[in-house]
């Protein structure tokens, strides 16, 4: 396994739309074990693939206070169950330092496959359905920030691309 480098904001290739899965293969099965590495090491408990510069439909995840629950989602699609939402503080690795309140649904049902292929279907409220929904927006090329005020997302965006600057000197 090898860590794999995270995009931050504003990289344009956050952008992305990803693409479906159709593959999986050897090559698919490495990305997601180099993601899990990438994700725990960060630390986190969700990487798009989006967010390592590999534009499928692919999203891990580890909410566990242990880390021993790895849950990974291909091609995942989102269903809200209700009308109750859900404010909470997220973050994001790639965009290191900064947490904002974003509402979101809190009862939601995702069906994906597996890392083998598998379709399964979950549905959940809470922590869980906040970060689905979270992932399932960098594979449509949204971010966290794109939810807050346009002051607030461009004196963000102003203190990474200085941040960055000072890296590349």
């Amino acid at each position: 396994m090898s860590l794999l480098s995270i995009l931050e904001f504003p990289d344009p290739r956050l952008r992305t739309l990803a693409k479906p899965v159709e593959s999986f293969d050897d090559a698919l099965q490495q990305l997601i074990d180099d993601m899990f590495e990438t994700m725990y090491e960060a630390p986190g408990i969700g990487l798009a693939a989006t967010q390592v510069d590999q534009h499928i439909q692919l999203i891990v995840m580890d909410i566990s206070e242990e880390k021993d629950q790895p849950l990974v989602f291909i091609n995942p699609e989102v269903e809200v169950l209700d009308d109750e939402l859900e404010s909470y503080d997220e973050g994001c690795l790639s965009v290191p330092g900064y947490y904002e309140s974003v509402t979101r649904a809190r009862n939601i049902k995702v069906t994906a496959q597996d890392r083998h292929g598998e379709k399964f279907e979950m549905t959940d409220n809470g922590m869980l359905a906040i970060c689905i929904q979270h992932e399932i927006d960098h594979l449509s090329g949204k971010l966290f920030v794109d939810y807050l005020s346009p002051l607030k997302r461009n004196r963000i965006r102003s203190k990474l691309e200085k941040a960055h600057k000072k890296q590349n000197r």
